[in-house]
């Protein structure tokens, strides 16, 4: 397997368990408390390590672009997943994050300049059909989408955008340190909301809910990024960024074996769906380059 997706299925391995662990921890935990605690605390083991490695300052335009990493995976895709999992079952959500993928190459090709082949196209297209479908057909159409949905399709947004602008910046910055940078520069927003949510209750969860806290906020939220995002640097992010499409079936099994949710058949096809397009999208030819320039 090559270098970027490997790394980039670690990656994928690690966030499988995003959403049932989010389920588990919302569960007892608010879910403002556990969508913007996950970052505060990730942004303190972002900071020691920063302190400890010290490496070079981003310069420029690079600390806006941080900007929009950290809006995009640190608060937006956490704080929305978490509301939406106080809702609906892990394996619903992981079959509508199945549009993260497809999200993520259309904009590799229009921040990065990418140009996937046509059976790259054929295969995500494919795969994001099924997981509209599938919303569609559990929803009982599209005038029965749940707010949990909406919550879910705002993530993927914010989250492809994260994740295609963390992936060129990661070219220049290396792969750990974009993570460890947006998480510190988010932090001033996450710890109010973090704040915030504990004020709405007493912090009480129990072995199982804290546990879960601690994985998404250490592996989901910190260690994840660091394969994730060197598998996206390495490339080409739209072929990479399909091995997330895997994601679903792997948290589906997760919600049946570790968390006991039932599995419907439904949920089982459309999972096996996706990823059946994912190893269509992962075997297309990789991307061709953007046509040079004329000289003048």
């Amino acid at each position: 397997m090559p270098g970027g997706l490997l790394f980039g299925f670690l990656g994928v391995l690690s966030f499988s368990f995003t959403l049932p662990f989010s389920r588990v921890a919302v569960g007892t935990l608010d879910p403002l408390f556990v969508g913007a605690g996950r970052a505060v605390v990730a942004a303190v083991l972002a900071g020691i390590v920063l302190a400890i490695i010290r490496p070079r300052l981003p310069r420029g335009r690079q600390w806006l672009r941080l900007l929009i990493v950290a809006a995009g995976v640190v608060a937006g895709f956490p704080l929305l997943t978490s509301f939406a999992m106080h809702s609906a079952p892990a394996a619903h959500g992981a079959v509508v994050i199945g549009v993260l993928p497809a999200a993520t190459a259309v904009v590799a090709v229009l921040r990065g300049g990418e140009r996937p082949s046509r059976s790259f196209w054929i295969a995500s297209i494919a795969g994001l059909v099924a997981v509209v479908a599938f919303v569609a057909v559990s929803g009982g159409g599209f005038s029965g989408l749940q707010p949990s949905d909406l919550l879910l399709l705002a993530a993927v947004v914010l989250a492809a955008i994260g994740y295609a602008e963390g992936a060129l910046l990661a070219r220049e910055l290396g792969s750990w340190q974009i993570i460890c940078w947006a998480l510190v520069l988010a932090l001033p927003v996450m710890l109010p909301l973090t704040l915030l949510g504990a004020s709405h209750g007493p912090l009480v969860a129990g072995v199982g809910g804290w546990m879960a806290f601690a994985y998404v906020s250490v592996i989901s939220q910190f260690l994840g990024f660091f394969v994730w995002y060197r598998g996206l640097a390495i490339g080409p992010i739209s072929n990479v960024s399909q091995i997330q499409l895997l994601q679903p079936v792997l948290t589906i099994v997760w919600a049946a074996l570790f968390f006991g949710e039932h599995l419907e058949w439904l949920v089982v096809v459309a999972a096996l769906v996706v990823v059946a397009c994912a190893g269509f999208a992962v075997r297309a030819r990789a991307p061709r380059a953007p046509a040079p320039r004329p000289s003048t």
